[in-house]
């Protein structure tokens, strides 16, 4: 460049001095080019340090050299470069998270990705489409929740009393008896929103992700009121706090979105116009937390049983109504052979037996459908392919003709139903099934001795046949045992242990153990196994005397199985009266030898 030496100079004297306190600067100029060819001046510029080179600016207006100066640019610049792309990243990972928040109700676990939001499935009144009259063998539950469905009908009329109706309910029953469908049925006549959920999905492995679903149901339902939140198996959330904790303490996820619901049930600020009811089920109200279950939240526990004779009729009724039954279909029968049946188990059978009438290609599903079902769904599918030998299927004609001989010849046990020989899927090479004819609910003493000597019957039948035994009888000693330790240690039936109870805690509706009784002492446990041991053995030995005593009923019985394979309940009368037939003639024919004649059954001489 072309640059006055004086003027620039003077500028540069000034210049410099101003400069020499700064580290760097950055000098640009022209100068002649290295290659003689090139006459045109070749710019340059380079980074000059000032501590070092302090006569630089002097020599170089000393040398006439054109040139100018300015500080280095700041490094800001490169940075901001760099970070940048890095600034714009968060600014849309930013929107993003917000965006979740408030479609998700806010929050880190309520809102990253909508995972705090509830699963609950919302049901409008139009969708419900289910009602009582869907419902059978429940009549008390339901007249127990009318009065939900008129306080959520008509609210106004509790207020104008000063009422209060229940926050919440409690339904609690074995597994099968129709809970979830007495929540739907009580929105579907109540004609509300109806939230379905369980209590397996507030549970996560983030932290904080129940307690923002409980949240975000709740939200959901002041807003759909008057609504029904439900939440199915409660229990997986409302455990005890701090069970098995030496100090009672506990903070672990699950306890967490067990408080936030005790909060929320206390912070529902019902309103008389617009009510909002919750409502869970359970079948181990046992383990549930007591805070859970005081007044103020589930104020109200309803028990859903397994139905009763009548409330069985009225479910095959409900049930069957999208199959065709025979004209001759006894729905009063079916009801009769499956006591103890909850209504899942009898919706069941009803599908088995339409499923079997249609493999037969028949117009409508008979009773007969109906029993061969339900044997179905009690022992298994038969296994008619699975190939015995003799020597085995002998073995088990006798051992299920001991059975129903000392179920028929003892007076406190249900009649026999039905005796097979065909082997089941459940592990079963036979069974003798009997049908109560009412339903019990309280067994006596002699009714529980009864049924150990009946399950006893194979293994004693087995012994004075073969005299051996053999691994069909495990599981008919296992019962007996599992039954006569209970007589002893939950029913009081032992006069050496008197009316005390030796048993651990059990489940009310699914029977488990909760926890064993460790307090026992070792001589108590001693006198318990004595007791059951005495128990079992006295009814083994009666089994085996009846048998002994009726020795030609039983080869007659097993002697029919071995024949036929399925004989029903008759053919053990049958065989009885085959024997009194037979000890008749033979009594005759001694007689006669003796010189005696039988008349009227009257012996005369």
């Amino acid at each position: 460049m072309t640059v006055d030496p004086k003027s620039r100079g003077g500028e540069l004297k000034t210049s410099a001095r101003g400069l020499r306190e700064v580290e760097s600067i950055q000098i640009t100029g022209t100068m002649k080019s290295t290659n003689p060819k090139v006459s045109t001046p070749v710019a340059y510029k380079v980074n000059a340090q000032l501590a070092a080179d302090p006569q630089l600016i002097l020599e170089l207006q000393a040398a006439k050299v054109a040139y100018s100066f300015a500080a280095p640019g700041s490094p800001i610049g490169g940075i901001l470069i760099y970070l940048l792309p890095l600034v714009l990243i968060g600014v849309l990972w930013y929107y993003i998270y917000r965006r979740a928040a408030r479609a998700a109700g806010g929050g880190w676990a309520g809102g990253i990705f909508g995972v705090g939001r509830s699963k609950a499935t919302q049901v409008t009144p139009e969708q419900v489409g289910v009602t009582f009259k869907d419902v059978g063998g429940a009549d008390e539950a339901i007249a127990e929740l009318r009065e939900i469905i008129q306080f959520l009908k008509h609210p106004e009329q509790f207020a104008s009393l000063g009422g209060r109706i229940p926050k919440g309910v409690l339904l609690v029953g074995p597994p099968g008896t129709g809970k979830t469908l007495l929540a739907k049925a009580t929105a579907g006549e109540a004609e509300v929103t109806f939230f379905e959920s369980s209590g397996s999905e507030f549970v996560e492995m983030f932290v904080g992700v129940g307690a923002a679903r409980v949240r975000d149901l709740f939200e959901q339902a002041r807003k759909a009121a008057p609504a029904i939140v439900f939440i199915d198996e409660i229990d997986a959330i409302g455990q005890a706090r701090g069970a098995g904790l030496p100090r009672g303490g506990g903070n672990d996820e699950r306890e967490q979105t067990l408080n936030q619901l005790l909060a929320e049930i206390d912070g529902f600020s019902t309103d008389m116009t617009r009510p909002v009811i919750i409502m869970a089920a359970t079948n181990r109200p046992e383990v549930l937390d007591q805070a859970l279950l005081r007044a103020g939240r589930f104020d109200r526990q309803i028990e859903v049983g397994n139905p009763d004779l009548i409330g069985r009729v009225q479910i095959l009724k409900i049930h069957s109504r999208g199959i065709k039954l025979a004209h001759d279909f006894d729905l009063d029968r079916a009801a009769r052979i499956t006591p103890g049946f909850s209504g899942a188990d009898l919706a069941n059978v009803l599908n088995e037996a339409a499923l079997l009438a249609a493999r037969r290609r028949a117009t409508s599903v008979s009773i007969k459908d109906f029993e061969a079902a339900m044997e179905r769904v009690v022992a298994g599918l038969e296994k008619r392919s699975r190939v015995m030998n003799e020597l085995e299927r002998t073995t088990v004609a006798y051992h299920e003709s001991g059975h129903a001989l000392v179920s028929e010849l003892l007076p406190r046990t249900d009649p026999v139903a039905k005796i097979s020989i065909i082997p089941r899927g459940r592990g079963a090479l036979g069974y003798t099934l009997q049908m109560p004819t009412e339903d019990r609910y309280v067994l006596t003493e002699e009714e529980l001795t009864d049924q150990v000597a009946v399950m006893l019957g194979g293994r004693a039948a087995e012994i004075a046949v073969f005299s051996t035994i053999s691994t069909g009888a495990s599981d008919d000693i296992q019962r007996a045992t599992e039954l006569v330790r209970k007589m002893v240690t939950e029913f009081g039936m032992s006069k050496r242990l008197g009316s005390v109870r030796y048993a651990g805690q059990q489940l009310q509706y699914l029977g488990n153990v909760m926890a064993d009784n460790t307090q026992l002492s070792p001589h108590t446990q001693e006198i318990i196994d004595d007791e059951v041991h005495r128990l079992v053995t006295e009814q083994y030995e009666k089994a085996q005397a009846l048998l002994g005593q009726h020795r030609a009923a039983l080869e007659i019985l097993a002697g029919q199985l071995l024949l036929q394979e399925t004989v029903d309940g008759t053919a053990v009368k049958d065989a009885l009266d085959a024997e009194a037939a037979q000890a008749t003639a033979m009594k005759a024919a001694e007689l006669k030898d003796a010189g005696g004649v039988v008349q009227g059954g009257v012996n005369n001489r």
